[in-house]
C-alpha cells in the first residue's frame, strides 16, 4: 500500500465538492476515485424513517463509477456549495488503519455556523484511491 497521510487524502477529498470549476471537479474525481469505485450514502434518520414506512427496508443510496460519482459530488456542488449557502470541511480528525481511512466533516454557512456534519469511511486501493467510500450523515443541524 502506498504511504497515504490520511490528513492530506481529506483534504483533497473536501476539496472536491466545493470545487467550482467543473473541469477540476472531474479530474479529482478521477484522481481520487477508481475507475469502478463505490459511494455509499446512508441518508439523514428523517429519509430512512420515510423509506422503510413506504417498504424499503434499506434507504442507502449509492454511485458507482467516476460517470455516477462525477454526477454526485455535482449535484452537491450545485445544490449547497454554487449558491454560496454553505461549504465543506474536514474536523481536521482524520485516522488510517491499514487500507481504511476514517474523518468527520461538517457542512457550514459562509459564517461558520454548522448545518450538517456526517461520517466518511473510505477503503483504499494499493495506489492510495477510493474504491468504496461509505458515507454516514449524522445530523441536519
Amino acid at each position: 500500500m502506498t504511504d497515504i497521510d490520511p490528513k492530506a487524502l481529506t483534504d483533497r477529498y473536501v476539496a472536491v465538492w466545493n470545487e467550482p470549476d467543473a473541469a477540476l471537479r472531474r479530474a479529482a474525481v478521477h484522481g481520487l476515485w477508481t475507475e469502478h469505485a463505490v459511494h455509499v450514502l446512508l441518508p439523514p434518520q428523517d429519509i430512512r424513517e420515510t423509506a422503510t414506512g413506504l417498504g424499503f427496508p434499506s434507504a442507502a443510496f449509492e454511485a458507482r463509477g467516476h460517470t455516477e460519482l462525477e454526477f454526485r459530488v455535482t449535484r452537491a456542488h450545485e445544490e449547497f456549495i454554487a449558491p454560496g449557502t454553505f461549504a465543506f470541511r474536514s474536523r481536521h480528525d482524520a485516522d488510517r488503519i491499514r487500507d481504511v481511512v476514517k474523518f468527520r466533516w461538517e457542512m457550514v454557512s459562509p459564517e461558520g455556523e454548522r448545518a450538517g456534519a456526517g461520517l466518511e469511511v473510505l477503503l483504499l486501493d494499493p495506489d492510495g484511491r477510493i474504491r468504496a467510500d461509505y458515507q454516514f450523515i449524522e445530523s441536519t443541524a
